[in-house]
């Protein structure tokens, strides 16, 4: 058997992954955020406006929809936080609310930078972010993957959002 003939049952969706693989830019940074729950809620009660300053409506509206919002605001802090981390900025580079977590139907989550995030993501090269988020009942982490000037962005998967404010 030769190395092409090893290849050859691959199954349509290996073979679209290996494609979508193939025109993928360069990365241009990656960053993850780990948050512990417990922490973050004590965070929230103490200060009240803190979610306003860290959270769009967007994602207060969401997250405000479960029974216990805490787990969804920390995975969106940790989002905020890796993608200051893809981008190899820290604190204070960008308020936090101009990178927002969203959500439609049950499609994956995405980002959608505006402002001071946005205007470094771009003069950064990023051209697709990758986003994924997850908790426990102690810890929530995101994981974000900042992808540069592709060659080709197929039309069921859109570049990155970007709004202006």
């Amino acid at each position: 058997m030769t190395v092409g003939d090893r290849a050859a049952p691959l199954t349509a969706l290996g073979r679209g992954l290996a494609e979508e693989v193939v025109r993928s830019g360069p990365v241009v940074g990656v960053g993850i955020d780990a948050v512990d729950l417990e922490r973050f809620g004590r965070a929230l009660e103490r200060r009240a406006s803190l979610a306003d300053r860290l959270f769009t409506a967007g994602e207060l509206a969401y997250a405000r929809a479960a029974s216990d919002p805490v787990p969804r605001l920390s995975t969106r802090f940790a989002a905020k936080e890796a993608v200051m981390k893809a981008l190899g900025v820290g604190l204070g580079a960008f308020p936090f609310h101009t990178v927002e977590v969203v959500r439609v139907g049950l499609d994956a989550p995405g980002l959608v930078l505006s402002g001071a995030a946005g205007e470094l993501a771009r003069r950064s090269g990023v051209a697709r972010w990758h986003l994924s988020l997850t908790h426990t009942a102690d810890v929530a982490m995101a994981l974000v993957v900042a992808e540069g000037g592709a060659s080709e962005v197929s039309a069921d998967r859109p570049a990155t959002s970007w709004r202006r404010r």
